[in-house]
C-alpha cells in the first residue's frame, strides 16, 4: 500500500509511463488531463494528432483518486482493441480545405463522434463520413 505522496506520484508518473509505452505515442502527443467531478476524479486522456495538430478524446475514466483513476485507464488502454469498434471518420474544420481522415475505438458512433468533437463547437467541424471499419 503506498503511504507517502511522494510513493503516489512515482506510482502514477510509472502507471503513465506504462500507457505512453503502450499505445506507442511521443509524450507530447498524449495530455492526462484530471478533474473532480463530484467527489471523484476524472481523467481524460487525450491525443494530439502531429500531423493536422488536433486534440482529441481517447478514454475517460472516474476513480475514487489520480492513482485510482489512472490504474484504470491503463486496464482500458489494454484490453480496448478488443473491447471496442473502430471507426473511420473523415472531417474538415470549418475554413480550411484539408479532408482529413482520424481514426477512434468506440462502443457505438455517437462515442465516436463524441470522441472527434472533445473541447470543441461542433459548428468548427463538419464531419463527411462516419465508417464502422470491418473487424479484424
Amino acid at each position: 500500500m503506498l503511504e507517502t505522496a511522494s510513493e503516489m506520484h512515482v506510482e502514477a508518473a510509472r502507471v503513465q509511463q506504462e500507457i505512453k509505452n503502450y499505445l506507442g505515442v511521443k509524450t507530447s502527443d498524449l495530455v492526462f488531463e484530471f478533474s473532480n467531478l463530484e467527489g471523484k476524479t476524472k481523467l481524460d486522456l487525450i491525443t494530439i494528432n502531429p500531423r493536422h495538430n488536433q486534440a482529441f478524446l481517447f478514454h475517460s475514466v472516474t476513480g475514487t483518486d489520480k492513482l485510482d483513476a489512472l490504474k484504470k485507464l491503463w486496464e482500458y488502454v489494454k484490453n480496448f482493441k478488443e473491447k471496442e469498434l473502430s471507426y473511420t471518420i473523415q472531417w474538415v474544420v470549418k475554413g480550411d480545405k484539408e479532408l482529413h481522415t482520424s481514426y477512434f475505438r468506440a462502443g457505438n458512433v455517437m462515442d465516436a463522434l463524441q470522441k472527434l468533437y472533445y473541447g470543441r463547437d461542433m459548428n468548427t467541424i463538419t464531419v463527411f463520413s462516419v465508417v464502422l471499419n470491418p473487424v479484424s
